[in-house]
């Protein structure tokens, strides 16, 4: 369950509620830090069903969404109704040339080609333009989160960034990474839709939706500090990484 295929990037239309409803938010402060309210408007590229998007606008930014998944976008419209949102890639943004003071990619960069997204937001930009690419990804200090992970697996988000950097192409350089330690309470539902919604489990065969799902009740079941609970808390570290282009 680590391959990083077009079908699985474009696999999550197939469950955008339930995405919507059981996906992490961004922390607001970790977004205050990295991109200042003044100016220009800040596009959300890989916006899925708007999850950063709104966060943005919560914060007083002029946001436009861009997302290759017609159904996620479809949602994203729902909940934001009037918001400028474009299908498109992060290879190829319907939109002119410095159209942005800030690209952002939540949960996004993975899937693209950074070679050519990089040349994308070069052009997209403005001349003093930030891309700042930013991830959830689970504290597995925690042991019922190592077992949630034992059972669902790592996503590709999760594999580049406990692993390695994001790579990104000239002309951008990395200027700092910030990184925002928080708590998401989830209910049992929450977190059986949580795991439904990855693109691991949308692109697995019934047998493997099976395992999960069978393994994750047992989880549910047996683990103290779940079992019971109609509330808990999964920990999460946010990471974002905050690009510019020599001047």
């Amino acid at each position: 369950m680590t391959s990083n295929s077009p079908d699985r990037a474009t696999s999550f239309g197939q469950a955008a509620a339930e995405y919507d409803r059981a996906r992490p938010t961004y922390p607001l402060e970790l977004l205050a830090r990295v991109l200042p309210t003044t100016g220009g408007r800040v596009i959300d590229c890989g916006a899925g069903t708007g999850l950063l998007t709104r966060a943005l606008i919560e914060l007083g930014h002029d946001v436009a969404a861009v997302d290759p998944d017609a159904l996620m976008l479809q949602r994203l419209r729902a909940e934001s109704p009037g918001l400028p949102a474009f299908q498109g890639t992060g290879e190829s943004m319907p939109l002119p040339d410095s159209a942005a003071r800030a690209l952002l990619f939540g949960q996004a960069w993975h899937w693209v080609d950074p070679v050519a997204a990089s040349q994308e937001a070069d052009r997209v930009l403005a001349p003093d333009g930030l891309l700042i690419l930013i991830w959830n990804i689970r504290n597995e200090d925690v042991e019922w989160v190592r077992k949630l992970t034992a059972i669902i697996g790592h996503s590709p988000a999760e594999e580049l960034i406990l692993t390695s950097e994001p790579e990104v192409a000239a002309p951008f350089q990395l200027d700092r990474l910030e990184t925002w330690d928080w708590e998401r309470p989830l209910t049992p539902e929450t977190l059986r839709e949580l795991a439904r919604s990855r693109s691991p489990y949308l692109t697995a065969s019934p047998a493997e939706r099976r395992r999960v799902d069978e393994a994750l009740e047992r989880l549910l079941a047996d683990d103290a500090t779940l079992r019971d609970r109609a509330t808990f808390t999964l920990p999460y570290r946010t990471y974002a990484f905050c690009y510019s282009r020599p001047q």
